[in-house]
């Protein structure tokens, strides 16, 4: 991938792929085409052909998704099966027409069956039961990564699939219907300091355990992987040790400096009882995260407070 080289970042205006336009600029790649979903509707066929015709991408960073929280995506079953069957689709097969030079397509941990062993190994895919809640948006994710793998035994594409585990950072989503749990906690703890409300109620006991990355370290991983990898098999993308969700309630509450209680909604469901990856190849090919916890909570707390002012 050279710094010259025509990339593709679908997706460039969520939490994930603005931060791997971020990183790409930061290195130095200055030939990068972006559209927003109000340009480009990813999940219309003839669009994404008529973009590729136009544009003709050599890498492709496939970051574009319909996503959100357990409540989301156990709302919007639906929707998030169908969305994101036709993103992957559309731009996995015009890349293949297109002759891509590599592409990097990004799914979720939620792959994973509910009950599978820990930590999970790539190879525990389609080993049991998904957890229910989000199977429509686990399906999706597993169809893209088998999208990838069969192009490539097809067709020799070289197409290649990440699999991040529990993310937060800049331009995440801070909507308490549709948001991930450290956005949706940040959020709740910040009005409730700034309400002086009594108590903070969270969903579930607090004991399901997850594993967090800062998205700047997922997007530091996703331009090694394509500089660095081309095998068939997915990869996970983690930092290989959890907390529960007690203490992630905690660690917030005191980085917001709430001072009441926390209250804990056990008829709210907790989803899996725990996804920590095993991260053992991707750290086999030397590559590590730079950004511990608490530092990031701190710096994306700051984050959010100052985009209220």
């Amino acid at each position: 991938m050279e710094k010259t080289s025509k990339i593709y970042v679908a997706g460039h205006r969520g939490m994930v792929g603005s931060a791997i336009v971020r990183k790409l600029q930061a290195e130095g790649y200055d030939n990068l085409v972006l559209r927003a979903s109000s340009e480009l509707d990813l999940r219309n066929q003839a669009a994404v052909e008529k973009f590729f015709e136009t544009e003709k991408p050599e890498y492709v960073f496939l970051a574009a998704a319909r996503v959100g929280g357990i409540m989301a995506n156990n709302t919007y079953r639906a929707d998030f099966l169908y969305e994101n069957l036709m993103i992957e689709s559309n731009v996995i097969h015009q890349s293949y027409v297109h002759k891509v030079k590599k592409l990097l397509f990004l799914g979720s941990s939620c792959i994973y069956p509910k009950n599978a062993p820990q930590p999970l190994k790539e190879e525990y895919l389609l080993s049991g039961y998904l957890e229910e809640t989000n199977e429509p948006y686990a399906i999706a994710k597993i169809a893209g990564i088998k999208l990838c793998e069969n192009y490539r035994a097809q067709y020799g594409c070289n197409f290649i699939s990440a699999m991040p585990t529990n993310l937060y950072g800049p331009n995440d989503n801070y909507d308490l219907n549709n948001s991930h749990v450290i956005p949706a906690l940040i959020r709740k703890f910040h009005e409730a300091k700034i309400n002086n409300s009594p108590s903070v109620e969270v969903w579930g006991s607090g004991t399901p355990l997850r594993e967090f990355l800062h998205v700047d370290d997922l997007a530091d991983a996703c331009v090694f992987l394509m500089k660095n990898y081309c095998r068939n098999e997915f990869v996970n993308v983690g930092v290989g040790q959890d907390i529960t969700i007690r203490e992630l309630a905690e660690r917030i509450k005191k980085i917001t400096d709430f001072q009441g209680e926390i209250k804990w909604d056990k008829s709210k469901p907790n989803g899996t009882p725990r996804k920590l990856m095993d991260v053992s190849k991707l750290y086999g090919l030397n590559w590590r995260p730079k950004i511990l916890l608490d530092a990031g909570l701190r710096e994306v707390i700051g984050q959010f407070k100052s985009s209220l002012s």
